[in-house]
């Protein structure tokens, strides 16, 4: 096989991009804005940017049970809408609404009655005798304001996941735009208390959050409603409660495996960053700043993976099961050499952004390692989560569960965990010895795509 099998015509790419840029400008906004967000709470100090930065990996854990919930009827969505069923669209819409609820209830009892308990199991003393009760206080007033945009998320995804699924790209994106602008303005007012406003420290930040989540899905859902020529399937979505009994049945075979895999990641990352604060807060406050910095960089692969999920869900709902075959190995090609090239541009910039943190120069300092230990695995990264969206664009949930969450519980978490109570090994050599693991994912990723056992298409009658 040549060098030219991995690389498309013209027609390829300009369909790759007209999928991938809308996706990525909303993330990279997004990101920027959360980078900006965090910046901000950090100008407060070292304890009020720990508060924050251990609930928003809480509330991390929801954010990816409600994209793992939804990705499952998400298949369907877009493989309905490469048939042209409209009515196959509308029964994975209202599927969604059932799973994301349903999530919803769920975080609400466990962080409102245990919340305060999990914040704390990140709190730990370490070399600069930061101040851990302070750190509790603010964690545990940020959760409870943030309690309130959990509705609007849940009900935002459903929309914008279908709107992507069926080729709508742009509005999504247009508000993720207006959300942001609406965060980062009340960021501003509500953090230092400017044009009157009194000064909030991380409860403003949390109540601009709350705002622009609400802003962000009444733009989509109105959107939605107000075009039905573009979005035939909504005027069939409420005229009735029912799924049909089969379509439920592929989904929750297909979902659960996609919720219960996001579930254990997203939590896999949060005992991970637990054992990681066993060295103390400032380790909680510099993998703080990595993540969010890194956040920024991730939506390369983040938008790629979402690319593909699309493409190679459309040509396989379509029937042209060789065409996404070809195109798949293309865009895991696209993602790895992306991913390259904006790994480079993060190490470049590593030393200079934990710079404009108000924070300790040993915080400053262990923050620039951990973003350099991140630019040099972005390849990797790259070529994992492309694979991870080819196995699930053909259905292939149970696989990407052993691929994702299983690969961090039953490697990565032991090593961690290993090290941080029973070695004293510091928090640098630990954080790459877990992230060196992902070199295993890499040759499983190879091996389950090229036996094409996902190359299937579901919503064939």
């Amino acid at each position: 096989m040549n060098i030219r099998s991995f690389m498309g015509d013209r027609a390829f790419y300009r369909r790759l991009f007209t999928v991938m840029l809308p996706i990525l400008t909303q993330n990279l906004i997004t990101n920027f804005v959360n980078l900006l967000d965090n910046v901000m709470v950090g100008q407060v100090g070292t304890e009020p940017m720990s508060g924050v930065a251990i609930v928003n990996q809480l509330l991390f854990v929801f954010n990816l049970c409600v994209f793992g919930g939804l990705a499952g009827a998400g298949i369907f969505t877009a493989q309905f809408y490469g048939k042209n069923d409209s009515k196959g669209v509308a029964d994975s819409f209202r599927g969604k609404l059932y799973i994301a609820l349903g999530v919803l209830a769920a975080a609400f009892v466990v962080f409102a009655g245990f919340g305060e308990k999990l914040i704390m199991q990140f709190i730990h003393e370490g070399q600069e005798n930061l101040d851990m009760a302070a750190t509790l206080g603010y964690g545990r007033d940020y959760l409870r304001v943030m309690l309130l945009q959990l509705l609007p998320f849940a009900v935002m995804q459903v929309y914008a996941s279908t709107l992507r699924e069926t080729g709508e790209t742009l509005l999504p994106m247009k508000a993720g735009i207006a959300a942001v602008l609406v965060n980062l303005t009340g960021n501003y007012i509500l953090i230092f208390g400017k044009l009157g406003a009194p000064a909030l420290g991380v409860v403003g930040a949390a109540i601009a959050t709350v705002l622009s989540r609400y802003v962000e899905c009444l733009i989509v859902v109105i959107w939605t409603h107000t075009h039905r020529r573009r979005c035939p399937y909504i005027q069939e979505v409420y005229t009735s409660l029912r799924i049909p009994a089969a379509l439920a049945k592929k989904i929750a075979v297909m979902g659960l495996p996609l919720l219960v895999n996001e579930l254990l990641w997203a939590g896999g990352m949060t005992v991970l960053n637990q054992c990681y604060s066993i060295r103390g807060l400032e380790v909680v406050s510099a993998i703080n700043i990595s993540t969010a910095v890194s956040n920024l960089f991730f939506c390369a692969f983040i938008s790629m993976g979402n690319t593909v999920a699309i493409m190679v869900g459309q040509l396989l709902g379509a029937g042209r099961l060789e065409q996404a075959v070809e195109e798949d190995r293309k865009l895991i090609a696209f993602a790895v050499v992306l991913c390259t090239a904006v790994g480079a541009v993060m190490a470049l910039l590593a030393p200079a952004i934990p710079q404009i943190y108000n924070t300790t120069d040993t915080v400053k300092r262990l923050a620039e390692d951990l973003l350099l230990v991140v630019a040099f695995t972005m390849p990797v990264h790259g070529f994992n989560n492309a694979c991870f969206f080819t196995l699930r664009s053909g259905g292939k949930t149970l696989i990407t569960f052993v691929f994702d969450s299983l690969y961090v519980w039953v490697l990565c978490i032991p090593l961690a965990f290993f090290l941080s109570r029973y070695t004293a090994v510091p928090i640098l050599p630990m954080y790459i010895a877990v992230q060196l693991l992902d070199l295993v994912k890499v040759g499983l990723g190879f091996v389950l795509v090229k036996r094409r056992a996902w190359v299937k298409n579901l919503v064939k009658e």
